[in-house]
């Protein structure tokens, strides 16, 4: 049971041929047995999720996302009522909020059960490791980074753990750790899952996203993810008909553009050639492929510093009395942020908006930017981050994460879909961008490359367990 789909398991629970805790008990034993070996999801809640399952009714008009009591894993930036939210960090190590925050109560209200919390990062980052609760491995490898900062929860996708399982984003948190674990993840548009209080009421640059085995269950947990509130100044209306509907009328682009590094900087080669190869499937069904790609110059710049003044904003406090219990990696983005002069915040600004606008004129003229999701492929768990790509040597911890981030600036959805595996055999992400506020074309697009590259393969650890 735990290899089949989302889909398939909801599609038992909405028809009674198994029940919520039935399907709780399958997903205990995979954790129980898989756990030991990938640290993926640390904090179990069974019992609590247990009583739910058993008391668990279905509403008689269930919404689109409906998910029928389906166990999944809630990364642990987010809070589920009466259980441990970390962050990664021994400062909130005992920190147990009375409440879920908007995006649980959102997955629970159609019919989520959370029954475990995934292994994160200290704060951010895309290597999932933290003095709290460890280091989390990529079920591909074992002796490989799982990505971050919602690595636990691509894990826990890889290794049969979980359906599905919510993550977040700032600079590349969905599309990183999907990459390396050979799973889909989706930075959604801003405004599409609404955010609660933890952070900043107006920030566009971190959203909360779902992430999946494939773009059909990924589909239906946005739609149990996508909402309307009144509690997020950048929420909206969600897609009408719902976005696994848009799925289902999946058209090929027209015309897309394909580019290995955005013009920015260095990439594996291997890298490269597997992506390209992979896009170029497009080009066999009609659609027309170009390498023509808006002008990405100042963007690294502009992220960094506007990453930076997010850090000062929501950690800086933290600051004068616990800096010594902070990874030091984080600390140097909170310092960079406190430090930061008006002339720096505003140019990265101005160079924000203009990229806004080079991409919303690209998107005039095409339907989908495609790229690699990563330079690299997942590096060795004893490194804290990549120092350099392809010969280029790299200068803070975030550099090697560009291709995501350069695209968080601009807001457009964007997905990692697996597209293949390397000499290693190590997975290879797919960055596929559609327009600002396309979601729904961009799901459509993915699912029809998904069918086209036909990436099969399975960790061997997964079947060894």
């Amino acid at each position: 049971m735990w290899q089949l789909s989302a889909t398939e398991v909801v599609n038992k629970l909405k028809t009674g041929e198994v029940s919520p805790l039935e399907i709780m008990d399958v997903a205990i034993e995979r954790i129980q047995k898989v756990e030991p070996h990938i640290n993926a999801l640390p904090i179990q809640f069974f019992d609590e999720a247990r009583d739910i399952a058993k008391k668990f009714k279905c509403p008689k008009n269930p919404s689109l996302g409906w998910l029928g009591g389906l166990p999944i894993a809630v990364k642990d930036y987010n809070d589920v009522a009466g259980q441990l939210t970390t962050y990664g960090s021994p400062i909130y190590a005992n920190n147990r909020p009375t409440q879920d925050d908007l995006t649980v109560a959102t997955l629970r209200s159609n019919g989520a059960i959370p029954l475990a919390k995934s292994n994160v990062p200290e704060f951010a980052g895309s290597h999932t490791f933290n003095p709290v609760w460890g280091l989390t491995k990529n079920p591909w490898n074992l002796g490989k980074t799982a990505g971050g900062s919602s690595g636990g929860a691509a894990a826990s996708l890889a290794s049969g753990e979980s359906w599905l399982a919510n993550g977040s984003c700032l600079g590349g948190s969905l599309r990183i750790p999907a990459s390396f674990c050979g799973v889909v993840g989706l930075r959604p548009s801003p405004g599409i899952v609404p955010r609660g209080k933890g952070l900043p009421a107006f920030d566009s640059l971190w959203v909360d996203g779902p992430m999946a085995r494939n773009v059909s269950d990924l589909g239906l947990m946005l739609d149990a993810m996508a909402a309307s509130s009144s509690h997020d100044p950048l929420s909206r209306i969600t897609q009408a008909g719902g976005f696994q509907a848009a799925i289902l009328e999946s058209r090929p682009p027209k015309r897309m553009s394909f580019s290995t590094n955005l013009g920015l900087r260095s990439i594996d080669p291997e890298v490269g050639e597997i992506c390209k190869s992979a896009a170029n499937k497009f080009a066999l069904m009609g659609c027309t492929v170009s390498d023509d790609i808006p002008d990405f110059s100042g963007s690294i710049e502009s992220f960094q510093v506007l990453r930076a003044l997010l850090f000062a904003d929501v950690r800086g406090e933290l600051l004068p009395k616990e800096k010594e219990r902070i990874n030091p990696d984080i600390v140097w983005n909170i310092e960079k942020g406190l430090n930061l002069s008006v002339n720096e915040i505003i140019q990265a600004r101005r160079t924000r908006h203009d990229l806004f606008h080079r991409i919303a004129r690209f998107f005039d003229n095409h339907d989908l930017l495609i790229c690699p999701t990563v330079a690299v492929s997942a590096f060795p768990i004893e490194q804290r981050f990549p120092t350099e790509i392809n010969g280029e040597v790299l200068t803070s911890y975030i550099d090697w994460m560009y291709l995501t981030f350069v695209i968080t600036l601009v807001g457009c959805p964007a997905i990692s879909i697996p597209c293949g595996l390397n000499k290693e055999g190590l997975p290879v992400g797919l960055q596929l961008i559609c327009r600002p506020h396309g979601d729904a074309q961009l799901l459509s697009y993915a699912k029809l490359l998904e069918q086209a590259i036909a990436f099969d393969a399975s960790p061997a650890f997964v079947q060894n367990f």
